[in-house]
């Protein structure tokens, strides 16, 4: 086999790419990665997921010390904030992960290309180097993982000053006196508490009645409730409209039952969702054609309508999540070589990293009855775990919701500190068909906030201990 020619390409490092090519390498294909970037690790690590992790906790122990330390006995004067070195701790965690990932290309063998992708005809891709270089790589397979950006408004387009994506929004060069946020999910509030716990003025805009709307309703509230107490304004049930520009400043227009509504803003944000990234990846040479939301279809062997071509992660449809993709990267490697890989959709964890964190699984108590399954609902509040109320934890619940006939726990939603870490129990348990009895007969250790996941268990059968 010559020096480009692969039994596997993977374009796009992030995430779901990487992971591909390391299981390729494992399972003894010869494989290389093409990225775009000069780092490694797509969205996810250079402008995604961990630097905007790295700011919520950076941001979140700002705010904690100037916020109700003085009850734990600590007392201090002249707290400041250094915004430069705030983000030079993020910036360098970014670095350190995106060394990770050369390195683990690096120790399993993988070729690395850095250059622009795109498909020739066949199972080819020509890689544009940033000098303008061109080379020719084949391979026997060819995975797309070119992940997504974020969905531009057309009447409030990207400048990257003013109206700013995720990507401008987690490196501000100072805390904005008045920050707009355009759409309530996961991004937007998660940069919108960074920056409001800094100091700025943030008000989030939402075109739907409600925040967090993948959610039940009883998280919903509580978060909308929490998230206010940490300075942030909620407009729901309001429709953005544009952008003027009056005497020097910045107004954004909306509307609400019928009346238009004006808001000054240093900075706006919009934080609408994300589109997949496959334009100009050469999809026309291979005669493959992406849908009305421009994802590639694939089959359940994660196989495009081109021989030799598969797609995952953002590329293709389902929800647009790193955890999502690295499970396709493997499966889709695995069956490449014929092995069973496989992904199981009906158990993806969902996770807003707020303060406190909102997660879930599986079906939600709103969605379960709108199938119509009996179901039968157990919750348990933080504020009755003994862990928590040592730990100002004591904010959210944990709901448990389980199919009234066979016990069998049908999803979860927690709305708490660490939900993100505490909702993977719930998921282990979901994954071999577990009953809520199950979980409440597991063993937790004493004391923990895990308690409240046993707590929320034995409270579908009306047995919690600690509930009053």
């Amino acid at each position: 086999m010559s020096e480009n020619n692969f039994d596997l390409i993977v374009i796009g490092s992030g995430p779901g790419g990487y992971v591909a090519a390391i299981r390729g390498a494992q399972l003894g294909l010869k494989t290389a990665l093409v990225e775009k970037s000069k780092t490694l690790g797509g969205t996810c690590l250079n402008i995604g997921c961990i630097p905007s992790k790295a700011l919520l906790h950076s941001s979140e122990v700002y705010y904690h010390t100037s916020h109700g330390i003085a009850d734990h006995g600590i007392t201090f004067s002249n707290l400041s904030l250094d915004l430069k070195k705030l983000m030079k701790k993020k910036e360098d965690t970014v670095a350190k992960l995106c060394g990770g990932v050369a390195h683990l290309m690096k120790t399993n063998k993988i070729k690395v290309f850095h250059g622009l992708g795109s498909l020739i005809g066949g199972t080819q891709v020509n890689v544009k180097e940033e000098t303008g270089t061109e080379l020719t790589l084949s391979g026997k397979n060819i995975i797309i993982a070119t992940g997504s950006s974020p969905i531009e408004l057309p009447f409030l387009k990207f400048d990257g000053e003013t109206v700013v994506s995720s990507t401008e929004a987690i490196a501000f060069d100072k805390v904005p006196e008045k920050l707009v946020v355009v759409g309530a999910g996961a991004i937007g509030l998660e940069l919108g508490l960074v920056w409001a716990r800094l100091g700025a003025q943030v008000d989030v805009i939402e075109f739907l009645p409600s925040i967090v709307a993948a959610f039940d309703k009883d998280v919903s509230k509580t978060a909308e409730r929490l998230f206010k107490k940490q300075g942030l304004n909620f407009h729901l049930s309001t429709k953005v409209t544009g952008l003027k520009h009056s005497g020097g400043k910045h107004i954004l227009t909306a509307e609400k039952d019928g009346k238009t509504i004006e808001f000054e803003a240093d900075k706006v944000l919009v934080s609408v969702g994300r589109k997949p990234h496959t334009d100009n990846l050469g999809l026309q040479s291979v005669a493959i054609e992406t849908d009305e939301k421009s994802r590639i279809p694939v089959n359940d062997h994660y196989k495009t309508s081109a021989p030799g071509i598969y797609a995952i992660g953002d590329v293709i449809a389902g929800p647009m999540l790193a955890h999502k993709a690295e499970e396709e990267g493997i499966a889709c490697v695995e069956r490449i070589v014929g092995q069973a890989g496989h992904t199981n959709y009906d158990l993806i964890p969902n996770v807003i990293y707020t303060d406190p964190e909102i997660a879930s699984v599986g079906l939600g108590e709103t969605r379960a009855k709108e199938q119509g399954i009996d179901v039968k609902v157990g919750k348990f509040n933080f504020a009755g775990n003994g862990r928590a109320i040592a730990t100002d934890a004591t904010d959210g619940f944990a709901k448990i919701i389980a199919c009234k006939k066979t016990d069998r726990i049908l999803g979860a939603q927690v709305i708490s500190k660490h939900a993100s870490e505490l909702i993977a129990s719930i998921v282990g348990h979901m994954e071999y068909g577990g009953s809520a009895e199950d979980l409440a007969r597991t063993i937790h250790a004493h004391p923990t906030v895990s308690e409240a996941i046993k707590e929320a268990a034995l409270a579908v059968d009306g047995n919690a201990l600690h509930s009053a």
